[in-house]
């Protein structure tokens, strides 16, 4: 016994709703492109939703050409034209250019002022019970600038590599 191209159980094995859905949509292509008249697509699809078994259902279209579905070809031509930009690239570059703006803000900013780190020293003081000196004078704010670029170019590097790794159009 041959198998079915189409995939249905073969003989006398039991179909599913699915595979039932899957005939009529066959059978509805075929009205589409005038295999059929609308009185023959009325009978199939009434046999089709009736079918009980792979060999019932095979029978409905039994005398119609096996053709890809019309939308899986389209949409696979379409994919293969222009593909599509990684979703990871754009969160990558959006992330690198945050923590980029950041960095930079920071390197233009004197930092807290001399009251300020001193509140925050008080009130780091009152929570945890523990004394931190902090600098005296304001200044460069090396923590709140160089961290935030180093976490830029590392994500620079990620959209660079990942951009390499993408498979190549022919």
């Amino acid at each position: 016994m041959d198998p079915d191209p189409r995939g249905f159980p073969p003989g006398d094995l039991r179909v599913s709703d699915a595979e039932r859905d899957l005939a009529v949509s066959e059978l509805s292509r075929a009205f589409q492109v005038g295999r059929l008249t609308a009185e023959e697509f009325g009978q199939r699809t009434e046999q089709a939703f009736a079918a009980r078994t792979g060999k019932e259902l095979t029978a409905v279209l039994a005398d119609l050409p096996v053709e890809p579905d019309p939308a899986d070809t389209a949409v696979a031509k379409q994919a293969d034209r222009h593909p599509p930009t990684p979703r990871a690239v754009v969160g990558a570059t959006v992330a690198a250019s945050l923590f980029a703006l950041v960095a930079l803000a920071n390197a233009f900013t004197p930092g807290p002022t001399l009251q300020q780190r001193e509140l925050l020293r008080q009130i780091y003081e009152a929570r945890s019970g523990v004394s931190i000196p902090l600098p005296p004078a304001e200044g460069f704010n090396w923590a709140g600038t160089i961290t935030p670029a180093i976490i830029a170019v590392a994500f620079v590097l990620l959209i660079i590599y990942m951009r390499a790794a993408r498979p190549k159009r022919t």
